[in-house]
């Protein structure tokens, strides 16, 4: 491997080590859902606030992130972005309040954009003949991040369970919560660390009227006889694009008659993606777990199960959406999604509830155990009509603090069949729609549109996902798990209709090509 090539693969390693942080601080989440719910005294709609935080953080990010990239550069930009993930670590692991806690979490989410902002830097100075294999190395790292934050999750649960004496010292076994979002300290001030040995990007020096530091930064990363072309390439592109336009005249463009049927396809898979529930499933993972009846340590264990199918199936699918295609990806992918949905739903739907006798003498963690004999042997045939017993029995605190210890005891279900249709959907979801949404956005916008096209639809994507997030908890609490599970599957079911009629295949077409294609509605 020549110098320049190493030196493309060590800075992109390095900024791609943005999407590790993001998985990380994404998910880290999931395990303490139950501790912060029981010392903040949450609601539903609270927690889902708390969880879906983030989300809502980018989509105020998303807004800036052009501007900051051309005033600032990517460099710049990215050690921003560094930089809050690092102090919303901080924060988050310090939070007194409920408040501060979201306002630790708003904070971490506007570091968010660092995974468009990756994506950018990265295709701007890696070779061609790399730059699909070194871009896709932020969406893999996404997925290591989010199967580090399980095991980092279950590690330390694990450890405050123990009676060891440095566990009470360090106060791991009161703090739990606290030391798991604090671990992100260590990969944010790291990444942050290694963006300074990073150089800025040719194209944005270039943009700057400094071409003598863009061919300097070139001779890094690209063969000495092809930096003239580049640089010529990218004045080209700098002269020809639309930057004096304004954003609402590209939106106008972007939703006008011509482009109506790419308007369609953006819009309908940027709802979709994350109206499957994938962040519901990700964000929340041990307490959708915990629906099972295996209690909570259980819960924590199998939530490795879906960062290490996330990392499969996202490998499998960067490697084969050239050679399978979009279109196809997109549409049995979603069919997988729905069926993987539909067994879940079955599973959940046709479980039982009942405490025994027996189970009640085995309670002796709850207090005053006995108030649970009147439910003794009384059958329920849905999570929400049982946990509404238990809410009137033991109270809504009670209820909801054993409530992982009380599901074990009563439900009587078909783990196995539930287990192996939530880790279908995480594979169809990494395998289709999750990464190759990205790779469609990156084909279907003419590139004088793609600047505002992509940011726009990202912000839809991102706003679908705070609300799945928002309200998951009170999904749970007042449809029950089956109910949701079905909702999802309904909406994406809608959004297969509707790409089946729209979406046509994209593969090896030139960006021209994309756009002819496009301009008449599919025939089938």
């Amino acid at each position: 491997m020549g110098s320049y090539k190493q030196n493309a693969f060590k800075y992109a390693t390095i900024v791609a080590m943005g999407g590790f942080v993001f998985g990380l601080d994404a998910a880290l989440i999931s395990g303490t859902v139950k501790f912060i719910t029981q010392e903040f005294s949450l609601s539903e709609l609270e927690l889902g606030s708390v969880v879906g935080a983030p989300a809502m953080g980018v989509l105020l990010a998303l807004v800036f992130v052009g501007y900051a990239c051309n005033k600032y550069g990517r460099r710049s930009t990215l050690m921003i972005a560094a930089a809050l993930y690092l102090g919303s670590a901080v924060a988050s692991a310090l939070a007194p309040t409920y408040v501060s806690l979201l306002v630790a979490r708003f904070m971490g989410g506007l570091a968010f954009s660092s995974i468009s902002l990756a994506s950018m830097y990265i295709g701007e100075i890696a070779p061609p003949k790399w730059r699909g294999k070194l871009v896709s190395m932020t969406q893999i790292n996404i997925v290591v991040g989010l199967s580090a934050a399980y095991f980092i999750n279950y590690l330390i649960l694990g450890w405050a369970n123990t009676e060891a004496p440095w566990v009470q010292e360090w106060g791991l076994d009161t703090n739990t919560w606290r030391w798991m979002l604090g671990t992100e300290v260590i990969f944010a001030l790291l990444w942050f660390i290694l963006l300074f040995f990073v150089p800025r990007s040719p194209a944005w020096l270039l943009y700057k009227g400094r071409e003598s530091e863009a061919v300097s930064m070139l001779s890094k990363v690209t063969p000495e006889n092809e930096i003239r072309a580049k640089i010529i390439q990218m004045r080209s592109s700098l002269e020809n694009s639309n930057q004096d336009r304004s954003m609402l005249t590209q939106l106008k463009e972007i939703f006008g008659k011509p482009m109506r049927v790419t308007m369609i396809i953006a819009m309908t898979i940027a709802i979709a993606q994350q109206a499957t529930g994938i962040n519901a499933i990700l964000f929340y993972a041990p307490t959708v777990f915990e629906q099972l009846g295996i209690g909570t340590d259980a819960a924590f264990a199998q939530a490795i199960y879906i960062g290490l199918t996330s990392v499969v199936f996202t490998v499998l699918g960067l490697l084969l959406v050239d050679r399978i295609g979009r279109r196809p990806m997109i549409i049995w992918g979603m069919l997988w999604i729905v069926l993987s949905l539909g067994v879940c739903y079955y599973g959940f739907e046709t479980a039982n509830y009942t405490i025994t006798e027996t189970a009640v003498s085995e309670l002796y963690s709850i207090p005053n155990s006995e108030r649970l004999n009147t439910l003794v042997d009384v059958p329920f045939d849905s999570d929400i009509s049982f946990k509404t017993a238990l809410i009137e029995t033991l109270g809504e605190t009670d209820a909801r603090d054993y409530s992982g210890l009380l599901l074990q005891k009563a439900a009587d279900i078909n783990a196995l069949l539930i287990l192996l249709g939530i880790l279908s959907f995480i594979g169809a979801f990494h395998f289709s729609i999750g990464p190759v949404m990205w790779v469609l956005f990156s084909e279907i916008f003419p590139i004088s549109l793609r600047g505002v096209a992509i940011p726009f639809f990202t912000l839809v994507t991102s706003f679908v996902s705070y609300l799945v997030q928002k309200f998951f908890p009170w999904q749970l609490a007042t449809m029950g798990i089956s109910s949701t599970l079905l909702f999802y599957a309904i909406v994406v079911s809608i959004g297969l209709v509707i790409l089946y009629i729209y979406l046509k295949e994209t593969k090896n077409m030139t960006i021209e090509e994309v756009q002819l294609a496009l301009a008449t509605r599919r025939k089938t």
